[in-house]
């Protein structure tokens, strides 16, 4: 890709990745694919990005693997070719999806097993058991609001996040106020 602006936002999208978690190719291959406006095949993505075959091939897998990108096929070409998800809202809720099944879930399911034991055990101390009960429910809330907000259709989500702060209005006691 020879346009600078371009260039930007691959790395810097790579940068960004390594903040969330993402190993800096995998995010380089994602901005690449959703940047351009024609399936690419893997030999494409190493040249223009530099990177070693088995990176584009891991990071390739793990992009299928949070549904933000998949394999097309081109008439007359063998090889297997890749395009992003181009719907942010989209690409949002699937890496939101795939993030709370690889850490929320399990989190969620500790914090329960560890709550009852802590529970039964008189010998623990009344604030731990508090803080596990505590954090336990209020992952529990992350999650049931997650689960209530994934179902509601697009523009509805982008309504609500527009509203951001001003939400409280609505609400018993709320005001729009810091």
């Amino acid at each position: 890709m020879d346009i600078p602006e371009a260039r930007a936002f691959i790395l810097h999208w790579g940068e960004m990745g390594t903040a969330w978690g993402v190993n800096r190719s995998v995010a380089q291959i994602h901005a690449l694919l959703y940047l351009s406006d024609h399936p690419l095949h893997a030999e494409d993505i190493c040249e223009v990005l530099g990177l070693a075959r088995s990176n584009v091939s891991t990071g390739l897998k793990e992009l299928q693997g949070y549904g933000i990108v998949r394999r097309v096929h081109i008439e007359g070409d063998r090889r297997d070719h890749f395009v992003a998800e181009t719907d942010l809202w989209e690409v949002l809720m699937r890496l939101a999806e795939e993030r709370k099944k690889r850490e929320f879930d399990p989190t969620i399911r500790l914090l329960g097993e560890l709550s009852d034991s802590v529970k039964a055990r008189g010998e623990v101390p009344v604030h731990v058991r508090e803080r596990i009960g505590r954090m336990h429910e209020f992952i529990g809330t992350l999650t049931g609001w997650y689960a209530d907000v994934r179902h509601l259709p697009k523009p509805t989500l982008v309504r609500l996040m527009k509203l951001g702060r001003g939400i409280a209005r609505f609400l018993p006691g709320g005001s729009d106020r810091s």
